[in-house]
């Protein structure tokens, strides 16, 4: 291992929600610059500025002394400020070997809100509930981008199904007036109503909601050991950062709270993994076509690296797994597809 390599990745923290496109980048990278200098930030002297990156919102920051690391980390909350933003931005900061994934984005359809809220109203609850998350505007049919960490993300997923929930048990309570003509049939349909709950209850049926990437890790190393010996059937529907798995009984039947312990399994797993693992990309730099080669140089690192998982993509190849593993995993291949640039 290339010691000064090892050492840079100690003495760099990953920060997250930078806003994007609010200037140019050169100007931004300078902006962070002098935030991560100042006594009253914990800071000190910047070796480095990493800025864009692959993922949006994201920059690294290197520092010349690996001790501001932990003090800059220990500051309770970042807040780039400077007279060329149109105002504050909260920042994550977060020490290299522990990033994960550190932004997801989204994109929330709050339509059905519309009736019961005022859309731009609700918006600004959610931005003061959650500095943490990004907020685009809002479009006229209802559908705004989110970005933030996976955690952000999930709080506001529950902070909604508890709004969409508050706005059901308010149209049953007004529809019990008009109910009365049709007593026999709401009271079958009360029944299967009641049927389905206890199904439920009983854990037939789960839904788990993870960061993309998460699930694709767990997929590929902890599939077996989340699902053995049980009769549970798992199938996925992902959208962009975020995958929504739904849990099931097999068709033979498991005792009652199987489908519920899974999922638990699934959430502890999901929480130990968004804590340990890191990704990385290998962009083609040449041209498209060489994508086989990379892909071919990544089959023949992977031996060393069995705990990292590679995905080719279309434009780059993405690295899943510990942050040591996947750094050296990078500059093996970047390495030996220098070589192979080389010699052509």
């Amino acid at each position: 291992m290339d010691m000064g390599q090892a050492a840079k990745s100690a003495r760099t923290v990953v920060i997250s929600g930078v806003p994007d496109g609010v200037l140019n980048n050169d100007v931004m990278s300078d902006i962070l610059v002098i935030h991560f200098q100042k006594a009253k930030n914990n800071g000190g002297d910047v070796e480095e500025v990493k800025y864009p990156t692959t993922e949006k919102g994201v920059a690294y920051i290197t520092f010349e002394d690996q001790e501001v690391v932990g003090s800059v980390l220990q500051k309770n909350e970042h807040r780039l400020e400077d007279r060329r933003l149109p105002r504050y931005y909260p920042l994550k900061v977060t020490a290299y070997c522990e990033n994960v994934f550190s932004s997801v984005t989204a994109v929330l359809d709050m339509s059905v809100f519309k009736y019961k809220f005022v859309l731009e109203d609700l918006i600004q609850e959610l931005k003061k509930k959650s500095t943490a998350l990004s907020f685009g505007s809002l479009q006229s049919n209802g559908h705004i981008s989110v970005q933030g960490s996976f955690p952000a993300m999930k709080w506001l997923r529950d902070f909604l199904l508890l709004k969409a929930k508050s706005l059901s048990e308010d149209k049953n309570e007004e529809s019990k007036s008009h109910q009365r003509p049709k007593k026999r049939l709401q009271r079958h349909r009360l029944t299967r109503e009641m049927n389905n709950f206890v199904h439920d209850a009983e854990g037939e049926k789960q839904v788990v909601v993870l960061d993309t990437d998460v699930y694709h890790y767990m997929k590929c190393f902890f599939s077996k050991e989340l699902l053995a010996n049980t009769d549970v059937v798992i199938s996925d529907v992902t959208d962009g950062d975020i995958t929504t798995l739904h849990l099931q009984r097999g068709r033979s039947r498991p005792d009652a709270g199987q489908v519920l312990r899974v999922k638990e399994k699934i959430e502890n797993q999901s929480i130990k993994l968004h804590k340990s693992l890191r990704k990385e990309r290998i962009n083609f730099e040449r041209c498209i076509r060489d994508k086989k080669k990379y892909r071919s140089v990544c089959e023949s690192v992977k031996s060393r690296f069995p705990n990292v998982l590679f995905i080719p993509c279309d434009t780059h190849i993405d690295l899943i797994g510990s942050s040591s593993a996947v750094f050296e995993f990078k500059r093996e291949v970047n390495k030996k597809m220098q070589g192979l640039f080389q010699n052509r």
